[in-house]
């Protein structure tokens, strides 16, 4: 616990300098890199130490606060492996905010910017790490607000208020059931700590999962709490977003995960609904992020979607510990949690690929890009690399996991109950659909922004440029080779995670999983080995061949003068599939009727309407609109009646006390 505390601080320290020296520019933000950077290094060494160690990871550590009450922490395999990505992810994104903020001239903005980004990695190290209900929600709530201040970081921008204040609004109505979750557990317990709830009524113990659920699930995305989350990472800084799509939603996969481990019950109601919840979203995820024009906006989808495939192997997981069946379990459980540290990775690069375009183009538009990867091509290389991976392609980090969870939705439909047989047939058929609607998202992408022809002058001559940028890229980038060529260890460290959720039925069993990470990496290597094959063969053909080859424009289709408009759009290339799932995602378009002979210049808007946000707007927000306009008479300014309110509100608790 030494060593988290000294990252923790560190890290801490950096933000507080920063904001010291904000009017110092260039000091400010070098001051804050290094620290940050220093202690989100030395954390992640510590936490991968925790996770590699056979011995296996236990460190606590408790603080008294005037005899009144304990700040306790604990370090457990759960806890290292969400360290493991928090503090990865946090580096990388701090190395790459050093030249993406260089275009802020605002100093003091900036060291704003870095003090909140501190007190964010710090807070979400002691959620993951918190042992009792104080600590946890103490954590929580800095965590929320210090995002809250990143998501307005541009405040000037009335669209980006608005993306701030619906997450804070959305962090708080889930922070609400995260406290009614913990009042059940403090009402059985008559403690704050995380311990096991053996005692508690099993229908308590249902009504404290589903509350957490929901409050866990509205920070992670899951739909439909996600309502907030593409409004606030197309917000926030991009390195920013790639922390909060990385790791922060992740703290709400993580509070699932506990919860589930202190309340030892194993039913596979909780599996279902976890289950359910994750198909919904990861369809739906990849559905609305198909329809989108701001390229933040459908990446901030995607995590949505990532989210839910989390929640389909955790759902497998838990109803394989509920069936009595260690290997369904271990395998859902293990595939969901490995998926975490991947979406980490690909998700956090794809992020920064889209914040390198935003730097270089000053847009986020889809349509007004085409053509970037003849001047950016680490960037486009590298964004293609996150492409594959999210995709869950081989041999990409996204396939291990999603492997994982395949294996163990096959091996739940030999558990013999008819649910099991339909929730694993439902899980596998969902599994395919995201996979492949993911490969028409990014299809689309790529070939829209980083193939063809610039659409616009944003898009022209433009050029790549700042190391501290590009450097994290391309880190990401071999990490997502690495873990999806040689996943054992990382596949070991997943383990370890799942062997602190304390399952009823003994030992983790580790032996089938060497065999299938050696599996992986003979194919993947296979794979890379005849694809080098080839790449050679093809080059030693052209050799010399240079002077005879003649380069000419691709057939017109009868025009003879060819024009960027003629290439596809976002619009036209996802438009069919669209029209597939148009019950799931309304389409909203704005195309006057062409008249004339001669018509005028015309015009072509089309929108995807997100059914959540939709329906709570008119079920949710009008009518509570309504009714405060009903009651605005009660705020006339008259401190007589206001202290009059007060006290009648005394008078009417006393009956109640």
């Amino acid at each position: 616990m030494c060593q988290l505390f000294s990252s923790t601080c560190i890290i801490l320290l950096g933000g507080f300098l920063s904001l010291f020296f904000a009017r110092q520019k260039k000091f400010s933000k070098g001051i804050a890199v290094l620290f940050l950077s220093g202690g989100c290094l030395l954390g992640l060494i510590d936490a991968a130490g925790k996770l590699l160690d056979p011995a296996g990871a236990g460190a606590s550590a408790s603080f008294r606060y005037l005899d009144l009450f304990s700040l306790s922490f604990h370090v457990d395999g759960l806890a290292a492996f969400f360290l493991t990505a928090i503090f990865a992810v946090s580096l990388m994104a701090a190395i790459y905010s050093f030249h993406y903020m260089g275009n802020e001239e605002n100093g003091i903005k900036t060291g704003v910017n870095y003090f909140f980004f501190s007190v964010l990695i710090a807070a979400m190290a002691l959620v993951v790490t918190a042992a009792n209900i104080l600590t946890f929600m103490i954590s929580w709530e800095i965590m929320s607000l210090s995002s809250f201040f990143l998501v307005i970081y541009s405040h000037e921008s009335a669209e980006n208020r608005k993306a701030g204040y619906l997450y804070f609004v959305f962090s708080h109505v889930g922070a609400m059931f995260i406290l009614a979750a913990f009042g059940l557990i403090y009402g059985h317990t008559g403690n704050f700590d995380f311990a096991s709830l053996a005692d508690v009524p099993e229908t308590v113990k249902i009504l404290i999962f589903v509350f957490s659920f929901i409050g866990f699930g509205s920070k992670a995305g899951v739909f439909p709490f996600h309502v907030w989350l593409p409004h606030a990472h197309p917000a926030a800084p991009s390195h920013i977003s790639a922390v909060m799509s990385g790791v922060m939603i992740k703290t709400g996969i993580y509070g699932i995960l506990r919860i589930y481990a202190i309340l030892d019950f194993h039913t596979p109601v909780f599996g279902y609904i976890t289950l359910i919840a994750g198909v919904i979203s990861g369809i739906l995820g990849v559905v609305y992020a198909l329809g989108q024009h701001d390229i933040k906006r459908l990446l901030a989808y995607h995590s949505v979607e990532n989210i839910g495939i989390i929640l389909i192997g955790l759902g497998v997981g838990m109803i394989g510990a509920a069936t009595g069946n260690p290997l369904v379990a271990v395998l859902g459980f293990a595939g969901g949690i490995l998926h975490v540290l991947n979406h980490s990775v690909f998700k956090s690069l794809l992020f920064m690929g889209a914040g390198m375009v935003l730097h270089q183009t000053g847009t986020r538009s889809i349509d007004a890009l085409g053509g970037l990867l003849k001047g950016m091509k680490i960037t486009g290389t590298t964004f293609i690399m996150g492409s594959l991976a999210i995709c869950g392609l081989p041999p990409f980090n996204g396939f291990v996991s999603e492997f994982f969870i395949y294996m163990g939705s096959f091996k739940t439909i030999a558990l013999g109950s008819s649910i099991s047989f339909s929730m694993s047939v439902f899980a596998i058929i969902s599994l395919a659909v995201i996979g492949g609607l993911a490969l028409a998202c990014f299809t689309k992408v790529v070939g829209v922004v980083f193939q063809g022809e610039p659409r616009t002058l944003a898009a022209e001559n433009v050029k790549e440029k700042g190391w501290a940028m590009m450097v994290p890229m391309g880190l990401l980038a071999a990490a997502c080779v690495i873990i999806g060529v040689f996943p054992k260890m990382f596949i070991h460290m997943a383990l370890k995670a799942v062997q602190a959720l304390g399952l009823d039925y003994g030992r983790v069993p580790v032996e089938p999983f060497g065999q299938i990470s050696c599996n992986i990496t003979f194919a993947a290597l296979l794979f890379l080995v005849m694809a080098l094959i080839i790449m050679g063969i093809r080059s030693t053909c052209y050799k010399n061949k240079t002077d005879k080859n003649t380069t000419s424009g691709t057939w017109g289709c009868g025009f003879s003068q060819p024009t960027v408009k003629m290439q596809y759009t976002g619009s036209s290339y996802a438009g069919s599939i669209l029209a597939f799932f148009s019950a799931a995602a309304p389409l909203s378009e704005d195309h006057p009727p062409i008249k004339g002979r001669f018509p005028l210049k015309t015009h072509y808007h089309s929108h995807v309407n997100d059914i959540a946000e939709l329906y709570m707007k008119n079920v949710v927000v009008r009518p509570v609109f309504y009714l405060f306009d009903k009651l605005r008479w009660m705020q006339h300014g008259d401190i007589h009646l206001y202290i009059g309110y007060i006290l009648l509100a005394i008078v009417l608790l006393l009956f109640f006390i």
